[in-house]
């Protein structure tokens, strides 16, 4: 079973990234867990998130049977929203978190905070504070200075666990800014020059700080398994060599997340089954030959379980032909999607609410806003009779969409819907001028 939905004989080749709930109907009216998005569009406006709760715990589950003797963590950072805090705590997942303002969410949505982890590479005093108060599982340590600050705020008389982050010199990843396993990154402390040796060294002077594993991120968008596997092999050598120095067994190896998946059909995605049942044999393989016992593996699936289950509605502003190509203009952009001018993603648009006739043409969705690069979808093939108010849907939009949201042109951040079984509720109200308005307080 992989992590993402492949096309078969029950699921048509253009629904092969939507959820598994989608269905097409011969009026064009496209539903998600139960719901015509056409529907949803006209009751709750565009632009709008869609999320399948069906589909995020389906992807949940995998991710629990795949790794049945794993901790699983949620990547947080991708989408969170109270429903999913609940969602996931439901379906037995842990959840990683970077800042204060997840962790709060979290916990007092009612999340275990033992089951959270915190990282961050530049954890802020009060991340740090809000952490040991609300009682957080483990802290992962990113740089040698956390460690004196983490230690004085935790106290002579205090108990914290923790990891360290480092890094195995693993270039992996979509995009060179998304790659994290590289020695010239913000992230982690390098394993190459001893850097991560000598900091685990300080950690183990700390008697208030316990160290219970390493941790590392490769990048994300990653579609192969043979980076993991090298990661594995590194991680093990420094668990060696902490045991020759120091009589250090961990507990516990965490091998983060970025786990691939498709944005259009055709794409490469990460097979989630090969890449469990290789993991494990390289673990347990590496452990053995260095004679160690077999830690208790840690991932961090975000993007892989958010993205997939997540749908962007629009509404057709403008349609206009100019220096050869066709711009459909539409009610959102940049401020609710970043990621085709950050990384380049390349998105699939559909027409919902109406059958088109039409020949397909090649046409560039741009957003609202007032850059030139705002523009969702370049080179997207859409009905050439696209028109003023009609209704278009991006799949694969439920990770690092909302999350990453601006206030860019005071447009206000759009709402989440959740559907499953044919009923449509609001998530997160859609941001106003109010609200914009009440955070303003110049005059």
């Amino acid at each position: 079973m992989t992590t993402v939905h492949e096309p078969t004989a029950a699921v048509p080749a253009d629904l092969a990234v939507w959820p598994a709930s989608a269905t097409d109907s011969a009026s064009g009216d496209l539903a998600v867990g139960g719901v015509p998005l056409a529907e949803i569009a006209d009751r709750f406006g565009t632009p709008v998130y869609v999320l399948d709760e069906a589909e995020v715990r389906d992807r949940c589950r995998t991710y629990r049977n795949a790794f049945p003797d794993a901790e699983v963590l949620y990547a947080a950072k991708a989408f969170l929203c109270r429903a999913m805090v609940h969602w996931t705590a439901e379906e037995g997942l842990g959840l990683d978190v970077c800042s204060a303002g997840e962790l709060e969410l979290a916990v007092t949505t009612g999340f275990p905070p033992d089951r959270i982890v915190l990282h961050g590479n530049a954890k802020s005093p009060r991340d740090l504070d809000t952490a040991l108060r609300l009682g957080v599982g483990r802290i992962v340590i990113d740089s040698p200075s956390e460690i004196a600050r983490l230690a004085a705020a935790v106290g002579p008389d205090g108990h914290q666990k923790v990891m360290v982050r480092v890094v195995p010199g693993i270039s992996a990843g979509g995009h060179e800014k998304i790659r994290t396993g590289t020695d010239d990154q913000k992230f982690g402390l390098p394993i190459a020059d001893g850097y991560a040796q000598h900091a685990i060294a300080r950690i183990l002077d700390q008697p208030q700080l316990e160290l219970t594993g390493l941790h590392c991120h490769l990048g994300s968008q990653i579609t192969s398994v043979k980076p993991y596997l090298a990661a594995v092999r590194r991680l093990v050598g420094l668990m060696s060599r902490l045991y020759e120095q120091h009589g250090l067994t961990l507990p516990e190896l965490d091998l983060g997340g970025g786990h691939g998946i498709a944005y259009r059909p055709g794409e490469r995605t990460l097979d989630l089954t090969a890449l469990a049942r290789k993991v494990r044999t390289e673990l347990a393989e590496a452990c053995a030959t260095a004679g160690l016992p077999v830690p208790r593996l840690i991932i961090e699936p975000g993007r892989a379980i958010a993205g997939p289950a997540g749908i962007a509605l629009y509404r057709v502003l403008a349609v206009k032909h100019t220096g050869g190509r066709v711009f459909v203009a539409v009610d959102g952009g940049m401020s609710d999607n970043p990621r085709p001018a950050l990384y380049g993603v390349r998105y699939a648009p559909r027409l919902i609410g109406r059958r088109s006739t039409a020949d397909a043409a090649r046409v560039t969705v741009a957003g609202r806003h007032c850059e030139a690069g705002d523009l969702l979808a370049a080179d997207a093939k859409l009905p050439a009779d696209l028109r003023p108010g009609d209704l278009l849907a991006v799949p694969v939009a439920g990770a690092y969409h909302l999350s990453m949201a601006s206030g860019y042109n005071l447009v206000g951040r759009p709402p989440v819907v959740a559907v499953r079984e044919g009923i449509a509720r609001l998530l997160v109200r859609r941001e106003s001028l109010d609200d914009i308005r009440s955070r303003d307080v110049g005059l």
